[in-house]
């Protein structure tokens, strides 16, 4: 069987210091779980890749040394939109992640869902928001996070014909680490390094690998 992969995603860390988007606070973590998880991830059985979402501004205030003190590297999806604002990163963050050997991608524009877009807003988040962030960073912005995870045939044309090296959902499976479409298992407030761990690398028995499958195939091709 061909290694894989696990797609490893955090988003806030800590105390938010803006107002939280209804669903999102389940996805904030305490600065102590952010800090175990990361130990716990040098011992886990499979390769692991590292991503945060959102753009908060604990990512280069608590995420960022935690990933420099363990010698790890990680890929930062940021929301043009919020640049600059209070409690997401702003341009010299950005830089400083960009200068720490981070990859920083495009989470869109301003958090909203990419399927069935109107052209302008479609442009807005994909290209507009891409090319946002390219400006700061200084260098090619070839990856993208879907908001919320959600995604369909058609985004996913867009996104290979705007040139996309590479894509991150949440469908939680791990993955071949060279696929263009990358699954990922978000950390969540009530994780436990163990009961992440658990979730992350347990192997799945063949009905649920079919259905997991037959899920993907779906969100491809409708």
């Amino acid at each position: 069987m061909p290694e894989t992969v696990i797609n490893v995603c955090f988003h806030g860390i800590g105390t938010p210091r803006r107002e939280l988007e209804p669903g999102e606070a389940p996805y904030w973590i305490s600065v102590d779980t952010y800090h175990r998880v990361l130990d716990d991830l040098a011992s886990w059985p499979k390769p692991v890749r590292i991503s945060f979402d959102d753009g908060n501004a604990s990512d280069v205030e608590i995420g960022l040394p935690g990933l420099l003190s363990r010698g790890l590297t990680a890929d930062f999806f940021v929301l043009a939109g919020r640049l600059g604002h209070a409690g997401s990163l702003d341009e010299p963050a950005v830089k400083e992640l960009v200068a720490s050997g981070m990859t920083v991608g495009t989470h869109g524009m301003n958090h909203i869902p990419w399927r069935g877009l109107d052209p302008a807003t479609n442009r807005a988040e994909l290209v507009d928001a891409r090319a946002r962030i390219a400006a700061v960073t200084g260098t090619a912005v070839d990856a993208a996070a879907c908001p919320l995870g959600r995604y369909d045939r058609r985004l996913l044309g867009d996104l290979r014909r705007f040139g996309y090296r590479r894509v991150y959902t949440s469908d939680r499976r791990a993955t071949d680490p060279t696929a263009w479409l990358q699954p990922r298992f978000s950390i969540r407030a009530e994780d436990t390094p163990e009961s992440f761990r658990a979730q992350a690398t347990a192997v799945p028995p063949p009905a649920r690998r079919a259905r997991d499958a037959a899920k993907g195939l779906i969100k491809r091709w409708r």
